[in-house]
């Protein structure tokens, strides 16, 4: 049953095989070239069970590590097995059959080059430089820390105010009075930016200066507030670490792009078929 699960399509995510925790054994110790296992003549090695790591990676985790060494095995045989059957079938002889190991082999080398040529050529150096220039002159949009005390009703809301303007502490009668989540906390919000909070809670709230609170009563949907800002500031930029996939991606692509207009300079494209040579031509100019 467990083999039958194995054989469905499966998602390729890049596992690394060598750091699977299979058993009690280390795979650390194991070479590429180890052999495994043998099916006839062919050889099963530990360089093949890592490529059916890379394959099955995702539908592995439905299964304890204990397990994963004797699933790709499994695996594996079953692979050599019904492919000694082919062969001996002539199935790879079939012109379809060839018509798609040469995609698969063709899909395998732009992959391959993709990844040592486009990806595997962009250093952390490069990643640096970009985040040095996207980020030079970042100014991030204004955040303001607030506090609120929310009413059910204006006159409420005004007796708050009149409190207020008597000297009373906000947060004080934030945790007495407020009905909002926040009130235990003193009313407060924390820091958040334009578009976080409720339009007409969101204009009163940046309209004022810190240390200052609302002299008239905010109506929302969800009662009636008192605000008082305690700080404003702007966003600083954000840390290399979380932007580095996004960095990495672009330098990818902007290198890809280059690339393919060198190559295509270097290489005839010709299009022979009329409807797909027009539709080509159609294409917006890349920005």
């Amino acid at each position: 049953m467990l083999r039958n699960s194995m054989r469905r399509p499966f998602k390729a995510l890049a596992v690394s095989f060598m750091a699977l925790t299979l058993g009690s054994a280390s795979l650390s110790a194991a070479e590429p070239e180890d052999v495994v296992a043998k099916v006839g003549d062919a050889v099963i090695t530990e360089a093949d069970i890592a490529f059916a790591a890379q394959d099955l990676g995702q539908e592995l985790q439905r299964f304890p590590p204990a397990q994963w060494r004797q699933l790709l095995l499994d695996v594996m045989i079953d692979m050599e097995l019904l492919a000694l059957a082919a062969k001996n079938d002539g199935l790879d002889q079939d012109p379809d059959f060839k018509k798609q190991l040469e995609f698969l082999e063709l899909r395998a080398l732009r992959n391959a080059y993709l990844g040592q040529k486009i990806n595997g050529s962009i250093s952390d150096d490069d990643v640096k430089a970009a985040y040095d220039k996207e980020f030079a002159d970042f100014e991030g949009p204004e955040e303001i820390n607030a506090r609120h005390i929310l009413v059910e009703n204006k006159a409420a809301a005004e007796a708050l105010i009149t409190e207020l303007d008597g000297g009373a502490d906000f947060a004080e009668l934030a945790k007495e009075k407020s009905t909002g989540p926040s009130g235990p906390n003193g009313g407060d919000l924390g820091f958040f930016a334009k578009g976080q909070m409720v339009p007409p809670f969101e204009a009163a709230a940046f309209a004022l200066e810190p240390g200052t609170y609302t002299k008239e009563p905010v109506e929302t949907q969800f009662g009636w507030h008192v605000i008082k800002v305690e700080d404003k500031r702007r966003q600083e930029k954000p840390a290399l670490e979380t932007v580095e996939a996004n960095l990495r991606q672009q330098l990818a692509r902007e290198l890809y792009e280059a690339r393919m207009i060198e190559l295509k300079d270097e290489y005839a494209v010709e299009i022979l078929d009329e409807q797909l040579a027009n539709a080509e031509g159609e294409k917006p100019a890349a920005e």
